[in-house]
């Protein structure tokens, strides 16, 4: 709910335009967010674009990882 009440604050204070990132596990709270905001609190809110793209970090030990990420964009009219 924090994040939901966090993109409400924007859209609020006049932005016409919000993009969610999320990385790793986090990506179910961010789809999560979004669609509450759709279904809940900002119903006229569009979807705009989803990026969907792999980053490679390095782990503590030395080893590369690859990480999944989002960047999902919503427009309010």
């Amino acid at each position: 709910m924090n994040y939901v009440l966090a993109c409400l604050t924007f859209f609020n204070s006049g932005a016409k335009h919000i993009t969610i990132k999320a990385r790793g596990r986090a990506i179910s709270r961010a789809v999560d967010t979004v669609e509450l905001l759709r279904r809940a609190f900002v119903k006229d809110a569009a979807l705009e674009k989803i990026s969907i793209g792999t980053e490679q970090v390095e782990r503590a030990e030395g080893q590369k990882s690859n990480v999944s990420t989002i960047e999902i964009t919503l427009a309010k009219p």
